[in-house]
């Protein structure tokens, strides 16, 4: 699928997301909200999608909220940031935290700029991949503002709180070796796209199900007490133990040749 805000295509199992309006250096917009969000959500409904890469046309990965489009439909502020009754999140919250919440992981691939919600879309990766130049910034604080696109749930899992609060308090620019360092990148490559797709090459040879139950058990139990992680890991086993693809796996295993043999279905979890 190609569409004015969103690029969407499904290579060997591999879904590519590209965000595209490089003219405004991928600055969101209200179309390309939605737009996003549509797209994860097919992504989630494909079960022959194994890994996603998301990634950004042009010179940057997204230099943020588009505010001068933004400030054209102030109706649109109150539509995103309102929350329904039955929902967790607003609409400026999902566009971001909808990559963590998919079933399937997702390589976030950083070049160029990266500010404020394209920071918070990276954060909600399972893995992000950066140039080691790439210009990142939490960079709210220059609007008077915090990050309230799901910041504050991926922040904490990923860095020191110390560093958290200096990176937004001051709103300023590091570098993608210096987000190694913080934590908020999980590697730096000068070809990140590259990196990435080995990555999801790799994912791709493991079983379906225990990919997604890992996702899920780690989101369900990091920094959790340990009585609720032992909990969580008895009942997302159990989940797993006796279905087709843990029965592949072991019989990959055994026969060691497992990196010779694909895994047919996805469950979600």
């Amino acid at each position: 699928m190609t569409s004015a805000r969103v690029n969407f295509t499904i290579e060997h199992k591999i879904a590519y997301v590209s965000l595209n309006r490089p003219d405004k250096h991928n600055g969101l917009d209200e179309k390309m909200i939605v737009e996003l969000v549509n797209v994860a959500k097919k992504i989630n409904k494909n079960r022959t999608i194994r890994c996603v890469i998301l990634q950004g046309e042009g010179a940057s990965f997204c230099a943020g909220l588009d505010f001068n489009s933004v400030a054209k439909k102030p109706s649109m502020i109150v539509r995103f940031f309102l929350k329904l009754p039955w929902s967790k999140d607003n609409m400026f919250q999902r566009v971001a935290h909808i990559w963590r919440d998919l079933s399937v992981p997702v390589i976030a691939v950083v070049h160029g700029n990266c500010f404020g919600a394209g920071m918070q879309i990276i954060l909600a990766a399972d893995y992000r991949i950066a140039t080691p130049d790439a210009n990142l910034s939490i960079l709210e604080m220059k609007w008077g503002l915090i990050p309230d696109m799901s910041g504050m749930a991926t922040l904490s899992r990923l860095t020191r709180v110390d560093i958290a609060q200096e990176l937004t308090m001051t709103g300023r620019f590091f570098s993608g070796n210096e987000a190694l360092e913080y934590g908020l990148v999980s590697k730096v490559n000068e070809s990140p796209l590259a990196e990435a797709k080995l990555l999801a090459e790799k994912i791709c040879q493991q079983s379906p199900d225990a990919i997604a139950a890992t996702k899920y058990l780690f989101k369900k139990t990091w920094q959790k007490d340990t009585r609720m992680a032992l909990l969580w890991e008895r009942i997302t086993q159990l989940r797993l133990l006796g279905r087709k693809n843990q029965r592949i796996a072991m019989a990959n295993g055994l026969s060691k040749k497992g990196d010779k043999k694909s895994f047919i279905d996805r469950t979600s979890f």
